[in-house]
């Protein structure tokens, strides 16, 4: 059953075809089967390095979402079939390919230009809204307290995020598996940011610095320089993704079929409160001798050592350009993100 049907709907689908519950007829042939799924992992491996963007809704764009969802619930029940790992692998490998290439880049806009991402951040975060509000109308005693106790969880969460005193979190082995389970959970829900989940921990640029090192040093065929990112960042973010897929995807999925209102009410209320940590006009400040980031006390060898994407941040007063400015992303980014789930509606 497709946890985003309605009850009605859902239950014809089931009644007509039990194996295929989540995609109803499946007629595609297997070449524009991998074409979809390439086009969505492409794009959802894209949307999971953007806070703002969901990995799901980018699979609904490309239409291969309830596929998707269909392909894990049959390999964690042991059930290979062709289709199903033809869909899986195939967007599992074009997202990873993505994230590959681009891991870099958007690390560097993110330091670099924080006031001008974060803005587009906040938009394309807003953009999940009017998705997942048609998903949970109408709005029901349960769904708007869940959405109440998500808000507040998340506006919670950017006041612990204040007396932070670093750029980025814990980078332990631990914690670098909490954020690819947390990262790996956001992709099943369109609506959900894995991006901004990291982003939230502490984890975003971390993990994209990573990436992009284990990226130069395969193309510079070092393989002990692929070593130290390969073992403290994409092993255990590796773990936490397949921890998150089978055994995180599978709860949302009965959370969605077995208590749906509360369920997509917190999502809304997940996703509202998400911009409040989102702040655009704030700047990295350099650190001097005797700040404290990452637990060590700065000395001049270290300051010398120190990443700018580890230094702290203040906020500032931004000029009548930048506020317009900032708008103007803000809404380029609702665009995007609504753009992209109408496409995906038309499957």
């Amino acid at each position: 059953m497709d946890p985003f049907d309605s009850p009605s709907t859902a239950q014809t689908t089931v009644e007509t075809n039990d194996d295929n519950s989540l995609v109803g007829s499946d007629e595609l042939s297997s070449a524009a089967l991998i074409t979809r799924s390439t086009y969505g992992g492409v794009l959802m491996g894209l949307a999971n390095l953007v806070p703002g963007i969901s990995g799901g809704t980018m699979l609904l764009a490309a239409g291969i979402y309830p596929r998707f969802i269909n392909a894990i619930a049959d390999v964690t029940r042991l059930r290979f079939r062709f289709r199903s790992l033809l869909v899986l692998g195939t967007v599992v490998v074009a997202a990873g390919i993505a994230i590959l290439l681009f891991a870099g880049l958007l690390k560097d806009l993110v330091v670099e230009k924080r006031w001008i991402m974060y803005s587009l951040f906040i938009g394309l975060t807003l953009g999940g809204v009017p998705l997942v509000y048609k998903m949970v109308k109408p709005l029901s005693s349960k769904s708007i307290a869940a959405a109440i106790g998500a808000f507040a969880a998340m506006a919670g969460l950017f006041l612990l995020q204040l007396y932070e005193v670093t750029g980025s979190g814990s980078q332990s082995f631990p914690m670098m598996v909490v954020a690819g389970l947390a990262g790996a959970s956001a992709m099943i829900l369109p609506g959900v940011s894995g991006g901004y989940l990291l982003l939230l921990l502490g984890q975003y640029v971390p993990i994209l610095g990573g990436i992009d090192r284990l990226k130069d040093a395969l193309k510079a065929r070092d393989i002990s320089a692929a070593m130290e990112p390969g073992l403290s960042v994409v092993l255990p973010v590796g773990i936490g993704v397949v921890l998150g897929v089978v055994v995180v995807g599978n709860l949302l999925k009965w959370l969605l079929e077995k208590h749906r209102e509360p369920t997509l009410g917190a999502l809304l209320g997940l996703l509202l409160g998400s911009t409040i940590g989102l702040w655009p006009f704030q700047v990295p400040v350099p650190p001097q001798v005797g700040d404290e980031i990452k637990g060590q006390l700065m000395t001049v060898e270290l300051l010398a050592e120190i990443e700018k994407e580890d230094w702290k941040t203040e906020r500032f007063t931004p000029n009548a350009t930048q506020i317009g400015g900032s708008i103007g992303l803000v809404l380029l980014g609702l665009g995007i993100t609504i753009g992209v789930s109408k496409l995906g509606s038309e499957e």
